[in-house]
């Protein structure tokens, strides 16, 4: 009897084991802020509730709020990081270090309470640590009660006020904002301008400001019959100088964006019954904001299709901000730029709402899994908006190739706040994620990667992903081993390329490929003959301990790889081939092209222009 015990004991375990893999516990938060906005003084007073929910196994002795706006200040880690990096935002470069009192950016806390009881804090720059007056417990609830004072700066990063193109109000990163506790620990990083993690939660927003303004924001307005401002149609009179209240609420988001200015226009485009996109934007003489409406529409049924279905019911493009930057269930964009500029990074901003709002990973340590894949679906979203001739991902392999001759790159594994340049993060995380996504393609075939991207988003959002969750549904759905892949790419700088070389014998070709750079890759191979037929030949790597199933081709032994050279023969004479070419579909990041061909391609000389819009600013 004791061994059936003892068996159904592993079994249970081994099932919760299977389960946590994909229902990892998560933290959650419930906000309620009541907000009192002086349009004058552009300061505002803040109520918070925060009611944390510790669903973590561990017993939490004290908690972490970051206080974002504390970074516009001199002497800032911000601001110090931005004047010492060789290649340093021009939005901000050493601007902060000369903003006045009443231009700088804070969060001044005046009272913390813990379930009644005041608690010991510090501010540390751009974190509050809170010692608890009581031990929060696994399974238990608390309720943190405070309030605060801060200043909205004028230096225009991300937030702001009266950005270069008039709004006056970018609200992104403006309140107390507890920090993620994961499996990992605390994630209380100091803020640089990079790149954030949040904890899911239902946010419950009340903005008492100006009543002439208009305000955009993340969640669902709550009192419209009131409010008027386009979100009604009908007109409602608010008398000069006195002041308005607008109620939103969130659910089940990580983050709470809002911006405010008098002269926004607000239009409503549906996607289909439960969807709304709205446009907050000022005057709009070249007629690009209306015109956008349509390509965002196709954009969001796109990606319904293709990823997973949005599952809120609204979404806000709003004009703020200095570029582009996402939130959850709004972006904030600039709009000077041409209307292919315009639809780009609205897209893009638009796509995070899969890959960072509802997936989540830890944006500071897997940036590239947010912005890399992000950068992935635009590329192949764009294709479908606005046709071109170019394949869509070119400029992505430029940008990585470039980066590599630039001899400044760093591994994927590098934090987003410690990379020695901008340049070494902003092609890692834009290009080399987007990368290893549309590579991924080549090693495991499109059906299989287009099954696992869907599998992915329906497995894990709202879960806070990592890299090996990802690697992991990959495998699953192609039945390959794929841990050299994420090693060698995510890991390492090493580099891709490789060679072919034919040699005639008397009625055969013999077909030498050489392995010149340190990573190992799968080969595909395209024989085209003269008489204009053609032939693939597929090479496995050995460490994938199986094959791709894309292709009509003759699969050759598995390529070893430590060994630098791989020979197999052509039952046809050389003088009957007319070109030998390894990857013709370019989705193998091999940083030297010119011997991937034989015989050689001849070179056009033409470089390829980057479309406005396609690097983005955030």
């Amino acid at each position: 009897m004791k061994k059936y015990f003892l068996l159904a004991g592993f079994l249970i375990a081994a099932l919760l084991t299977a389960h946590a893999q994909t229902d990892r516990w998560q933290q959650r938060v419930s906000y309620e802020m009541d907000i009192e906005f002086d349009t004058k003084t552009h300061r505002y007073d803040g109520r918070q509730k925060l009611t944390y929910f510790n669903n973590s196994p561990d017993t939490l002795t004290r908690v972490f709020y970051h206080l974002y706006l504390n970074a516009f200040q001199p002497g800032s880690l911000m601001d110090v990081r931005s004047r010492t990096l060789p290649d340093p935002d021009n939005r901000v470069t050493d601007r902060i270090r000369d903003l006045k009192p009443d231009e700088i950016g804070y969060q001044k806390i005046k009272q913390l309470r813990q379930n009644g009881r005041e608690v010991k804090y510090h501010v540390e720059g751009t974190i509050l640590e809170v010692t608890l007056a009581t031990p929060i417990l696994p399974g238990s609830k608390h309720v943190f009660d405070m309030t605060f004072e801060a200043q909205v700066p004028v230096q225009i990063r991300r937030t702001g006020r009266m950005n270069k193109e008039g709004i006056d109000y970018s609200m992104a990163q403006w309140y107390p904002k507890i920090s993620e506790y994961d499996y990992e620990g605390w994630h209380a990083n100091p803020y640089i301008a990079r790149e954030f993690y949040g904890v899911w939660g239902d946010y419950d927003v009340k903005i008492n400001l100006d009543a002439a303004y208009t305000v955009a924001a993340t969640g669902y307005l709550q009192n419209a019959d009131k409010i008027g401002h386009g979100y009604t149609a009908k007109q409602v009179r608010h008398q000069p100088g006195s002041k308005l209240t607008w109620h939103f609420k969130a659910p089940n988001v990580h983050d709470f964006v809002w911006a405010a200015d008098p002269d926004y226009e607000h239009t409503i485009a549906k996607v289909d019954n439960d969807l709304e996109l709205h446009f907050f934007y000022q005057h709009d003489s070249l007629g690009n904001w209306k015109a956008l409406q349509s390509y965002a529409v196709d954009c969001f049924k796109l990606m319904n299709e293709r990823f997973g279905r949005y599952p809120y019911k609204q979404y806000s493009i709003i004009q703020g901000g200095d570029g582009g930057m996402e939130y959850p269930m709004a972006t904030l964009i600039t709009s000077g730029r041409s209307l292919g500029g315009l639809v780009s990074v609205t897209v893009h901003e638009a796509l995070h709402s899969w890959f960072q709002m509802l997936l989540a990973n830890n944006e500071s340590k897997y940036y590239w899994m947010d912005e890399g894949f992000t950068n992935y679906a635009q590329s192949e979203i764009m294709a479908r908006l606005m046709p071109s001739p170019l394949d869509p991902h070119v400029r992505t392999y430029m940008a990585y190739r470039d980066l590599v001759r630039s001899g400044v790159e760093e591994p994927l594994t590098t934090h987003a706040d410690h990379f020695e340049t901008n340049k070494a993060y902003g092609v890692a995380a834009y290009s080399k994620g987007a990368i290893l996504l549309h590579q991924l393609s080549y090693i495991i075939g499109k059906e299989a990667f287009d099954a696992g991207m869907k599998r992915y988003f329906a497995e894990w959002k709202f879960k806070h992903p990592n890299p090996t969750d990802f690697k992991r549904v990959m495998e699953k759905v192609s039945g390959l081993e794929l841990d050299w892949y994420f090693e060698n790419w995510v890991g390492t700088t090493k580099v891709i390329d490789y060679g072919v070389n034919l040699e005639e014998l008397k009625d055969q070709t013999r077909v030498a490929l050489h392995r010149k750079g340190t990573m190992p890759m799968p080969v595909d191979l395209k024989v085209t003959y003269q008489d204009g037929t053609s032939e693939w030949f597929y090479i496995p790597l050995d460490l994938m301990r199986g094959e791709k199933k894309e292709q009509q081709a003759t699969i050759l032994s598995d390529w070893g790889w430590a060994y630098p050279e791989y020979v197999f023969t052509i039952g046809k004479p050389l003088p009957e081939i007319k070109s030998v070419e390894i990857d013709p579909s370019r989705r193998m990041a091999d940083i030297d092209l010119s011997d991937n061909r034989f015989p050689a391609a001849p070179s056009t000389g033409k470089s390829v222009p980057v479309q406005e819009g396609e690097i983005l600013k955030r």
